[in-house]
């Protein structure tokens, strides 16, 4: 059974709401863990932050990784109670990647930074993940309006969703950003891609290991802002770039044997987060 679609306030600027319901809701008896931890990464995203810290779920964690902003969206984010990991290396696995060494939450979830998608849309993700029926969620993305999704960022994505089929037989139809899994089992994959291939080399990894992945429809709206991979053919391309070179990489199932099972007993150096969230020093 689930819940009707619950009204969502008004967008960012300059974006349209959903028309349609897409995508999983979650029981209105469901026992979800808290804290939950959301990774945003984020790069001059002032405009959208507002609406993306608002939806993310009650007693969860945002983690705002900012990239080297201009914009003041790390002082933004943080007037808005989200905790500021700064990453100094550009780059989108880079932000990703730092806001998994922060988090500390047995559950952690990815979601750009842009308003282009909801976070609240994670709390049947998290579920799965917590009832044991899926090791990695991934959020399909359906376009809500025009300019949602350029021709060109949707034909990269589909050539890529092809390959990685070959690549690993999972029968995935998109490389979206918003996600769940667990963290520990998650570091334990070993990511080294710190550019556009880090999302694909999670799922190929992921997929090596054994991972139950599975994919599920989400909206995608129109983002708040300029796109800074996606909205230029060059950027796409550079993305399908990194992403092939993942997908170069050859199975290594007995590297990542049991990672979903077996997580890291090591806890690894994480970067500075904001002081008010975590007791650190901000950089």
């Amino acid at each position: 059974m689930t819940t009707s679609p619950q009204p969502e306030p008004d967008k960012a600027p300059d974006t349209d709401p959903a028309p349609v319901d897409v995508g999983l809701a979650c029981p209105a008896d469901a026992v979800l863990p808290s804290p939950v931890d959301v990774i945003l990464p984020c790069l001059n995203e002032a405009e959208a932050l507002p609406w993306v810290l608002a939806r993310v779920p009650a007693g969860w964690r945002a983690l705002v990784v900012d990239n080297g902003s201009t914009d003041g969206s790390a002082e933004l984010a943080r007037g808005l109670g989200a905790t500021v990991v700064r990453e100094t290396r550009r780059g989108f696995g880079a932000a990703c990647h730092a806001g998994l060494r922060a988090a500390t939450a047995d559950i952690v979830c990815f979601c750009d930074c842009d308003a282009s998608l909801d976070p609240a849309r994670l709390l049947p993700f998290v579920q799965e993940v917590q009832d044991g029926e899926a090791d990695l969620v991934l959020g399909r993305r359906r376009p809500q309006g025009p300019g949602a999704w350029p021709a060109h960022a949707r034909a990269g994505n589909l050539a890529l969703a092809r390959m990685l089929r070959r690549r690993t037989g999972l029968r995935l139809h998109d490389l979206g950003p918003l996600r769940a899994a667990r963290r520990e089992p998650l570091i334990a994959l070993g990511l080294t891609d710190r550019r556009s291939g880090y999302p694909l080399q999670m799922v190929v990894r992921a997929a090596d290991a054994g991972w139950r992945v599975t994919e599920h429809d989400v909206p995608y709206l129109p983002r708040t802002g300029a796109s800074k991979v996606t909205g230029t053919w060059r950027g796409t391309w550079q993305a399908v770039r990194d992403m092939r070179r993942v997908l170069a990489e050859p199975p290594a199932p007995s590297r990542h044997a049991h990672a979903a099972l077996t997580p890291s007993l090591a806890s690894p150096s994480r970067p500075s987060t904001d002081s008010r969230s975590q007791g650190g020093t901000s950089q």
